[in-house]
């Protein structure tokens, strides 16, 4: 028994498939298949169900999991702790973001780069949601984050904070309106990121608080595209203040009776190992 077969063995169940495994693992499909199989030879039972549509663990595996996950946590342990000892910053960094935030990630990753020359970088997209479980599931060590609530296990340091507004074209009958309450939202077209953004998950908290459900009309994955949408008098976007601010074509209408604020965040696991590049990338941000 290898400690790679393990390794793709917890890649696979955790992604569900084989291909995004062998891509998670940067080895190809057969090799990861080959090994798993040689994994299951060994233990003389089989550990994967392969014959629905997605990878599933047996009974079997089940309960070979935990053991598999700490084995490879015990050795990524040590692994730290011998470049602790060494005084060694290497190893891999992965960082995740929002589509849209205030960072210049280039020039962060390259000043991080030159003080850590060692360290492998990668870098993912996706929405807050995904972000901040790829955080507590050890995928991310660091990602910046979109806030709707509260994130009990995550470390934030904040990048900004500011109010949300409805923005309308200047077209629009609602642009001679400077204050609405949250409930004359309703039946309105409104424009708003995707499930899974805060923004998003803000919007329909301040809604159902309010008693009803938005209709969304039109989705974007970047607040620019919102207000381009709005600015054609296709409905009402609702986006940070500033960003309206900085636009001559929208109308902002401060909406009343609800909290409604955009926050963003670089956000870490709060407890658990750390890894040395991940502690000096967390120490950057904290002092920059």
């Amino acid at each position: 028994m290898e400690l790679r077969q393990l390794a793709y063995f917890v890649a696979v169940v955790e992604e569900a498939n084989f291909t995004r495994a062998a891509e998670r693992m940067h080895v190809a499909q057969p090799g990861i298949s080959a090994q798993i199989r040689q994994l299951e030879k060994e233990f003389g039972h089989q550990l994967l169900d392969r014959s629905g549509r997605t990878v599933r663990v047996t009974e079997m595996g089940a309960a070979v999991l935990p053991h598999a996950r700490a084995a490879l946590r015990a050795v990524e342990g040590a692994k730290l702790a011998v470049d602790e000892l060494a005084g060694l910053v290497r190893g891999h960094l992965a960082i995740g973001m929002v589509t849209s935030h205030p960072v210049d990630i280039p020039v962060l990753l390259a000043q991080f780069h030159d003080d850590f020359p060692a360290v492998e970088i990668t870098l993912a997209e996706a929405n807050s949601g995904k972000l901040v479980d790829d955080l507590h599931g050890g995928r991310l060590d660091v990602a910046i984050i979109g806030l709707a609530t509260d994130l009990p296990g995550l470390d934030l340091h904040m990048l900004s904070d500011e109010r949300l507004v409805a923005a309308v074209g200047l077209g629009d009958p609602l642009a001679k309106v400077k204050r609405m309450p949250i409930k004359d939202l309703r039946g309105h077209p409104l424009i708003c990121l995707p499930d899974g953004t805060a923004i998003r998950a803000i919007l329909e908290n301040a809604c159902t608080t309010a008693g009803f459900r938005p209709r969304v009309a039109f989705e974007a994955a970047t607040p620019s595209v919102l207000a381009d949408l709005a600015a054609r008098g296709l409905g009402i976007a609702i986006l940070p203040e500033s960003l309206v601010r900085n636009r001559a074509d929208l109308h902002p209408i401060t909406v009343t009776g609800a909290e409604l604020r955009g926050r963003l965040a670089w956000g870490w696991r709060a407890s658990g190992p750390r890894s040395p590049a991940a502690r000096a990338f967390i120490a950057t941000l904290r002092n920059s």
